[in-house]
């Protein structure tokens, strides 16, 4: 098999577009880069460790991954199901549960995280 550059370059670019069809459109996306912002300011402020910023980055990008997933999932299930099923509500629940999931382990990590350096910086 028989490596082909440009088709890689290609694909790099249909995962970029995906993204950027997300990117302003999706409130929850949104609302997760914020807190990307917001968390990676503080981090720099704070001067939180090497390890700590590989765990910081690792959340960012699972909940960023699976905000992604939930969007694929939910415009996924509206085109095979244009009218209203219970099923399909719950396959579009299940997707966000498990952003939730993500984003409440990812806050608790960051907690864990930064309170100690917030309290050195505050107290």
């Amino acid at each position: 098999m028989k490596y082909d550059l440009k088709k890689q370059l290609r694909s790099f670019g249909y995962a970029w577009k995906g993204i950027r069809c997300c990117v302003g459109k999706e409130q929850n996306l949104s609302f997760h880069l914020i807190a990307t912002v917001v968390t990676v300011t503080a981090g720099f402020i704070l001067g939180i460790t090497r390890t700590e910023w590989m765990i910081i980055l690792l959340c960012i990008g699972v909940v960023i991954a699976a905000e992604l997933f939930n969007t694929a999932i939910e415009k996924l299930v509206d085109l095979v199901s244009p009218e209203q099923h219970p099923l399909a509500g719950q396959v579009k629940d299940i997707a966000a549960g498990a952003v939730l999931v993500c984003a409440v382990a990812a806050a608790m990590i960051g907690l864990i995280i930064f309170i100690p350096y917030l309290t050195r910086f505050f107290l």
